[in-house]
């Protein structure tokens, strides 16, 4: 068992303890309210308390449930199982369940197949990742120039190691020339990555193979030459060595194709040059771009996205002496970057709180004297990227996202899409002209087109074909501004049908995340369509943390400013009971990883609000979070404990021991991938704990374990499916009957 997996059948088969089964009809009824009848008497499996004090800054805080970290022990792994095989009782049980998963699933094979990840050659080469419909998970395509059919490179389901466990592709890149490609692979969502190397001429898989791969922060980068490739790799640890560990001392090695991966060169590490003046936290990669002499070094602190930047010749990588140069600091505050020849251009936020493009250069760089390229403003500058032919920016307009290009004269024009709608860019290749966009609204399918800089046009693809349920009428996005606890106005995106009664009664779902300064950007969602069409409202909260704003909001919902981003929620919900949208008792707040401290705050903090709430993979022990394998990289978002005031933080922002005893709170869903190597299960279970034992008239607190998940991340589409069934199928049980249309 590796230290982040834990397969099923290493678990106990445990008897089923739902207490009572359904006795009446009528808890099959689609009219159920958000109790279950008295005759039911919800017991989950009972759960030990073992109190744990500890004394932070003359604060005592107490853990009666600390017991259940040790996810290596027996115990635990059969409490999750005794949790998991409750929820899955109780779940299952509910009337709307199946009739959801089908639907759900018809919602999303609508289209014949879904297309991303894509990457482009000279040569005209195209390489993509697609999921066809009624597929599991994405395979790896390559079509070549003039190409009718795309050839299947790579199967997850054929790697798989068992009929247990499932395999996802962890990232993959061409070289230059097209000659090989390497790709990583992880088993049952552990993110745990090995590269393999692919010959594209013949079609055969190499016999390389490079493991402890760290793919968060970065892609493998192929050399000018192809022969090689630069790659982020975690170092061998024991296996009793700590979590807190795994996540350290981070090294760029260089692998030559054919190659023992036990000899390829570290070219850039902890204490291995006095010119790289790097942490044990930080996580470097590297970046080669063609037409450029100058190599870039990336390093990110941990998970703050104010990157260092380094440079120095490409002929010098493998010297052993790399006479590094220091373009910028983490107090640059430069999140992002791009090369063309002997130039850089860098996104900062140095006295531009919504970003501004400098652009220096990389011979005799000085970011002091950078030239200003776009001056601070309105405009949210957010990424960059090189074409052959120009600087392609993604930015927001008025909380929309744009495609900007930036031509070597130095103007700047907005790319106006077909449709007019939300535009990312989906890939750009230094070697390539012009730039794929991908286009979408909140009820629109999207659409991938190519822009000709020379015809200065748009042409579809055709790699994001136009699903059934792409474009269907009676539904509306409506977007307003809330005055939260602070007089700050922040934008709540509302989505429902248009016939919707607004009579204070709908079943809402509250959703944000806020957290690392990540926008909820505009984009269609066909599992989110299976909501709204059944009456459901779906509120999108742009709260502070995020980065619709800026740097500015982002810092506004981090550390010790974190109680704005579920206050912003609050003041969402309370806005939409305000209005008509919703009601007391009708809404769920929901929100995952670092958006558990959303939900999970929301709920504690006003409990009253809110009928439900929904916690996916949430971050609710604040507190512990620095003695996890990912705690240590996220001490620049959210604090440390070593600190007086970041335990103060951390402590306000923690859901767990914020639960409180005679308290009525909401029915609360927990989700949870057993193989969760960025945010750790036991999380969940001890906030499941905890509401469970002060839980009040038969109020349920559910976990749900899937054992071949993790963060979500490399999930089969079954997997998604059937746990957005059960949130839903939970949530209309809590929140009530969706509403009729008017007139019907």
């Amino acid at each position: 068992m590796t230290r982040h997996f834990r397969k099923a059948m290493l678990l106990a088969t445990l008897v089923g303890v739902l207490t009572t089964a359904c006795e009446s009809d009528d808890r099959m009824k689609e009219d159920t309210m958000p109790s279950l009848p008295k005759s039911t008497q919800l017991e989950p499996p009972a759960t030990k308390i073992e109190n744990v004090v500890d004394n932070h800054w003359g604060i005592q805080v107490e853990d009666p449930y600390r017991w259940l970290e040790d996810q290596d022990s027996q115990e635990v792994l059969q409490w999750f199982t005794q949790q998991g095989a409750f929820t899955e009782q109780v779940l299952s049980a509910l009337p709307r369940r199946e009739q959801l998963l089908q639907r759900l699933t018809e919602l999303d094979q609508g289209a014949p197949y879904t297309t991303y990840g894509v990457r482009q050659l000279a040569k005209g080469d195209v390489f993509f990742l697609r999921r066809n419909a009624g597929e599991s998970l994405a395979k790896l395509y390559h079509q070549s120039e003039g190409a009718v059919e795309a050839r299947l490179l790579v199967d997850p389901d054929a790697l798989a190691v068992d009929d247990e466990s499932h395999v996802s592709i962890e990232g993959y890149m061409p070289s230059w020339d097209g000659r090989f490609l390497v790709y990583g692979v992880a088993q049952g969502g552990s993110e745990e990555t090995t590269y393999s190397v692919i010959d594209l001429t013949s079609g055969t898989t190499l016999p390389d193979t490079l493991t402890n791969i760290e793919t968060a922060y970065n892609r493998p980068q192929w050399s000018l030459d192809g022969k090689g490739f630069y790659y982020s790799r975690r170092r061998e640890l024991p296996v009793d060595a700590p979590d807190t560990e795994i996540y350290k001392r981070t090294e760029v090695r260089y692998h030559v194709v054919g190659s023992d991966a036990g000899e390829d060169v570290v070219v850039a590490a902890f204490e291995v040059s006095d010119r790289l003046p790097l942490l044990e936290t930080d996580f470097p990669s590297l970046v080669v771009t063609p037409g450029s002499d100058f190599a870039v070094l990336k390093v990110k602190h941990g998970d703050n996205n104010e990157i260092s930047i380094f440079s120095a010749p490409v002929e010098t990588l493998l010297t052993g002496a790399v006479p590094w140069v220091q373009i910028t600091q983490e107090s640059d505050l430069v999140t992002d970057f791009a090369v063309v020849e002997d130039s850089i251009y860098l996104i900062t936020a140095k006295d531009a709180p919504r970003f501004k493009l400098v652009r220096t250069t990389l011979s005799s760089p000085n970011f002091a004297d950078a030239r200003e390229v776009i001056a601070a403003g309105d405009l949210v500058i957010e990424g960059i990227a090189a074409a052959a032919d120009a600087i392609y920016l993604s930015a927001k307009q008025d909380g929309v996202n744009k495609v900007l290009r930036l031509s070597d004269e130095g103007s700047v024009k907005p790319l106006k899409t077909p449709r007019d709608g939300a535009a990312y860019i989906s890939s750009v290749s230094p070697l390539v002209a012009g730039v794929l966009v991908y286009e979408s609204t909140w009820i629109q399918g999207g659409v991938r087109y190519a822009y000709d800089p020379l015809e200065d046009n748009f042409s579809d693809t055709g790699m994001v074909p136009k699903g059934k349920f792409d474009e269907l009428d009676g539904y509306i996005a409506e977007e307003v501004l809330v005055t939260s606890h602070d007089g700050v106005k922040v934008p709540v995106s509302i989505l429902r049908r248009a016939d919707l009664v607004l009579d204070g009664t709908n079943p809402t779902i509250v959703y944000g995340y806020g957290s690392y300064g990540i926008s909820q950007d505009v984009s269609f969602s066909p599992i989110r369509l299976g909501w709204i069409e059944q009456g459901g409202i779906f509120a999108i909260a742009h709260v502070r943390g995020g980065g619709e704003y800026g740097q500015a909001w982002h810092y506004a919902g981090r550390m010790q400013n974190k109680p704005n981003t579920w206050k912003d929620l609050i003041a969402a919900a309370e806005y939409l009971v305000d209005n008509g949208y919703s009601g007391v008792n009708h809404m769920a707040p929901m929100g995952g990883s670092a958006g558990g401290i959303l939900a999970g705050r929301s709920v504690t903090e006003r409990p009253d609000l809110f009928g439900a709430v929904v916690m996916q993979v949430g971050m609710l022990d604040a507190i512990r979070a620095e003695t996890t394998t990912n705690g240590v990289p996220n001490i620049k978002e959210f604090g440390s404990v070593t600190d007086a005031k970041g335990f103060e933080g951390l402590l306000a922002m923690s859901a767990y021991h914020h639960v409180e005893d005679g308290v009525q709170y909401p029915a609360a869903l927990l989700t949870h991938g057993f193989n969760d190597p960025r945010v750790n299960p036991w999380m969940s279970g001890k906030m499941a704990a905890r509401l469970q034992a002060v839980a009040q008239n038969n109020t349920p607190a559910l976990l749900r374990v899937d054992f071949d998940a993790g963060h979500g991340i490399g999930s089969t589409r079954e997997q998604v499916l059937a746990q957005y069934a059960d949130i839903y199928s939970f949530l209309f049980w809590q929140l009530g009957r969706p509403n009729a249309a008017s007139g019907s």
